[in-house]
């Protein structure tokens, strides 16, 4: 099975950027070579990883980066997304280690031997343990802590690097993390998650300043993750309640970016949930923005609650991923058109797409049919937002390999690669091939 899509489809054209994507923390085990993190201890939590496992080892990424270096060349890909691991390159200190920092100027210069466009993330969840316990993202100063990271890093590394975003998914370390306590580092109040995603998206402003003073040539901006929210019927109530789930997940994170004012749902909140905002913070948070990552994966269904004015609902009889996600390629499409209708956009990449499958290795080979199946109808989804008039410049799929996937371990595969864990011998799937030999074509028509 192949990926195709109709020849005049801008998705075709050389120019469109294809990539894959990875995160530190989930990919590169080197423990003893950083400084502890939040997932760590949460590893160590017992009853928070459903595997019992940890990020110690994971793919030995930071032993077997050649050759993953030589994997990801192998695919056609025009880039690759990386995160860097905070606490691989800035001591306790704050000075940097030159060990770490090192580690990626090697792995980039690598990269651009080869002419893959390196997209840099400098915070994919990992904050450093130290930081955790003086408050973490409780903790205004961490948002500045955030800035000296990313200022002394996009000193050292140049113009290694193509692009950086300043932040993965705030909503995940924000509200996973400090509002439901189902990521690290696994505090559970409401006040805690919107004052966490503000000092984030602080966090993320000030870096921007630093970013576009040292790396001016580099595509600098943030990734974002949304799920679309749908009513589960046609009533006012339901379609009330998800429009507020939306505010409340989705657009806390972006309008405050562009818009420079979160949400309207912020003015229900109880005056103890909500976050404490300094004069100035928000001229901070709205820097103009090279671009605008968008992670995207499913789409989730909300009726009216009297008592939380929104509850999500799960639908029987819908095909799903093994993580248990719905597919509906629609949601995409949908919710690129009506991003670009509500808001000045900067052009978009999607950086993260892709699905968790309950893969098997036999013989060698993994034929995850259905994975090329989520890829064929996500990238048909992303030709008609491009169609309606969506500037999107590029497309990741996540991920490169399978890895470590946070609460849920080693338990479910999101790879275009198969990872024998014991091995660590790779395997490329039939949807690695598949999206390759889309690449390939791409490149090789007239």
């Amino acid at each position: 099975m192949k990926i195709s899509l109709p020849e005049t489809s801008r998705l075709n054209q050389k120019e469109f950027t294809y990539g894959v994507a990875t995160a530190s923390f989930q990919i590169e085990g080197g423990y003893d070579s950083r400084l502890p993190c939040i997932w760590d201890t949460f590893c160590s939590t017992q009853g928070k990883i459903r595997d019992g496992s940890d990020g110690k080892s994971a793919c030995e990424h930071l032993k077997l980066w050649k050759e993953d270096i030589e994997l990801i060349d192998s695919l056609n890909v025009d880039a690759y997304r990386l995160s860097l691991s905070w606490g691989r390159v800035i001591n306790q200190d704050g000075s940097v280690n030159s060990e770490g920092i090192d580690f990626y100027i090697q792995l980039l210069d690598a990269l651009k031997r080869k002419k893959i466009k390196a997209f840099v993330t400098l915070y994919h969840w990992d904050l450093p343990q130290h930081i955790e316990d003086n408050g973490g993202w409780l903790n205004r100063e961490t948002a500045f802590l955030f800035q000296d990271y990313a200022d002394k890093v996009s000193q050292i590394l140049g113009d290694r690097v193509y692009s950086y975003a300043t932040l993965n998914e705030p909503f995940c370390s924000s509200y996973l993390g400090y509002e439901a306590g189902i990521h690290a580092p696994g505090l559970a109040q409401v006040s805690y998650g919107r004052q966490a995603a503000h000092h984030l998206l602080l966090a993320h402003g000030l870096a921007m300043q630093v970013l576009q003073k040292n790396a001016p040539h580099s595509l600098n901006g943030i990734v974002l993750n949304f799920t679309p929210c749908y009513p589960v019927s046609n009533s006012q109530q339901d379609k009330k309640a998800s429009a507020l789930a939306d505010e409340y997940f989705n657009q806390w994170y972006i309008k405050p970016l562009l818009d420079g004012r979160y949400p309207d749902i912020i003015d229900s909140l109880e005056d103890k949930d909500k976050p404490v905002i300094l004069a100035g913070d928000m001229d901070i948070l709205t820097q103009p923005l090279d671009f605008l990552g968008v992670n995207f994966y499913t789409r989730n269904r909300y009726q009216h609650c009297p008592e939380q004015r929104f509850k999500e609902i799960t639908m029987p009889d819908v095909p799903r991923t093994d993580i248990g996600w719905e597919i509906y390629p629609q949601a995409f499409t949908d919710l690129l058109i009506s991003l670009d209708k509500s808001y000045q956009l900067p052009p978009i990449y999607i950086t993260e797409n892709g699905a968790a499958m309950d893969d098997k290795l036999i013989a060698q080979s993994v034929n995850d049919l259905d994975r090329v199946q989520y890829y064929q109808g996500h990238l048909e989804a992303l030709d008609k937002a491009i169609e309606a008039g969506v500037n999107i410049q590029g497309y990741f799929a996540w991920s490169l390999m399978d890895n470590f996937e946070w609460a849920e371990g080693y338990l479910k595969r999101f790879g275009l690669v198969y990872v024998d864990y014991n091995t660590q011998v790779r395997t490329i799937k039939a949807s690695g091939l598949a999206y390759r030999d889309f690449i390939t074509a791409r490149h090789t028509d007239n």
